[in-house]
């Protein structure tokens, strides 16, 4: 499968307690660590600061230790970032999602071939 094929395998583990991770999540720890602010990162996606917020709350009491680390002190001062932890998890995921990409070409393909419509293009 290419990456213009209009399907996408999109991935989520899921835990005993419900979504462990996710495209969601993982686009927000990836915003994160691009902008250094949560509010940002949530901007981003176009959610709100109290839903990114929650989110990395979530997150962070999921694993054994926090996946994103804040400081006070506004905008020259604060901010967030991933830990060692958090940046290694969204790798590890990031590297899932290429795997399963890969692992189910041939039959995304043959899927996407018996469609009686074609779908639109991915946006992404």
């Amino acid at each position: 499968m290419t990456d213009s094929s209009p399907l996408r395998l999109r991935l989520r583990l899921n835990g005993s307690h419900g979504v462990v991770m996710g495209p969601g999540r993982a686009d927000l720890l990836g915003f994160i660590a691009q902008t250094g602010s949560i509010a940002a990162a949530g901007r981003r996606m176009g959610m709100s600061y109290k839903r990114a917020w929650n989110l990395v709350e979530s997150l962070n009491a999921t694993f054994s230790q926090p996946l994103v680390e804040t400081a006070k002190g506004g905008a020259a001062h604060g901010g967030a970032r991933l830990t060692p932890l958090g940046q290694e998890l969204l790798a590890a995921y990031r590297a899932l999602e290429e795997a399963s990409q890969t692992a189910g070409a041939a039959a995304i393909q043959r899927i996407e071939s018996a469609l009686s419509v074609p779908p639109a293009p991915n946006p992404r």
